[in-house]
């Protein structure tokens, strides 16, 4: 089956060749993200592959019916930039890869934290520059204090986990409460109660219309002074703007991001020789307690074999036996 990959980098090229070798498909591979302008790039692939930041919104979605394609293969978990409606109205089924490695993602987020927390990023610098002093790199123990964790899916339950074996009390909201969680000693609280007696928050739930801007300012301002927030998940789950105003004013002791609700013009791009346009990004950016990655909670090893076997495993199952894994409706 011809299968075209959109926001194709170096790394998707080597781990689907790898899945691939004994040449069950036909790849080709686009570094342009899929949007409005480019679809026309589509010739007769029946499958088109996409990542967090390409854009199929209807549009999109009209022009990949004409032109043929049958199924969106989405290499990641999260699906908020398809309209599933409009896929659904055109017959084009979509499918996605529910989970890779969900450590790789708590882990990152446990990085960013412990590298907030104890100034690696400063002590780093320091030391290279020969400076050996300590003062303005003061932390504070993990152990004893109480994590808020929002949703428990498969990299909040592992990033529960972890917080549970540094001794902290960890509080967590969902939907469903995963009762293995419970019996390990996760209390399960509203969401109030996590941004009000939360230390340290960590965001693992969906984008949806519920979720959109759940941190804003009407919940910092109910969060404690000098809280710490981690977002690994969505970047559309942070108001930043209003983010920007409780780091300037202390609220918010703390930021570690890997998503950034802007990020689809910027991820995944070197633009070390320009001037960056996002003027809240580059805010961000000056504040010293601030920690900004670039979608990398993914990016290990297992996570990108795990994504490249699922998703050409997906597509196996679409084009031999009609059964769709891992369906998305």
């Amino acid at each position: 089956m011809d299968i075209l990959f959109f926001s194709a980098q170096p790394y998707d090229i080597h781990y689907f060749n790898q899945g691939n070798q004994q040449g069950a498909h036909r790849f080709r591979f686009l570094e342009a993200q899929l949007n409005e302008d480019n679809a026309a790039l589509i010739k007769d692939e029946a499958v088109i592959c996409v990542f967090v930041n390409d854009k199929v919104n209807a549009t999109v979605i009209n022009e990949l019916q004409q032109k043929g394609v049958r199924l969106i293969a989405l290499r990641c978990a999260g699906f908020n930039n398809v309209d599933l409606k409009a896929a659904a109205a055109a017959g084009i089924k979509v499918v996605r890869v529910p989970a890779y490695s969900p450590h790789a993602v708590a882990e990152h987020a446990v990085a960013l934290l412990l590298a907030l927390n104890r100034k690696i990023y400063k002590s780093y610098n320091r030391v290279r520059d020969g400076n050996f002093t300590l003062s303005g790199l003061e932390g504070f123990d993990l152990f004893g204090k109480t994590i808020g964790v929002v949703g428990t899916g498969n990299i909040g339950a592992v990033f529960c986990r972890i917080m549970l074996g540094f001794g902290c009390k960890v509080y967590a909201h969902d939907i469903y409460e995963n009762e293995e969680l419970v019996e390990l000693g996760v209390k399960y609280v509203s969401l109030d109660t996590i941004f009000a007696q939360s230390d340290v928050i960590s965001l693992h739930c969906p984008l949806m219309e519920s979720t959109r801007h759940m941190i804003n300012a009407n919940s910092i301002a109910s969060m404690k002074m000098g809280v710490v927030l981690i977002n690994t998940s969505r970047g559309g789950l942070i108001d930043t703007a209003s983010v920007v105003a409780a780091l300037k004013n202390s609220h918010i002791g703390a930021l570690g991001i890997d998503v950034y609700e802007q990020e689809e013009h910027l991820f995944f791009q070197n633009f070390s020789g320009s001037i960056i346009q996002d003027d809240v990004l580059s805010r961000l950016t000056t504040f010293p307690n601030v920690l900004v990655t670039a979608h990398q909670g993914f990016f290990t090893k297992e996570a990108l074999t795990q994504i490249a076997e699922v998703t050409l495993s997906n597509i196996r199952s679409f084009e031999k036996e009609g059964v769709l894994l891992n369906e998305v409706k």
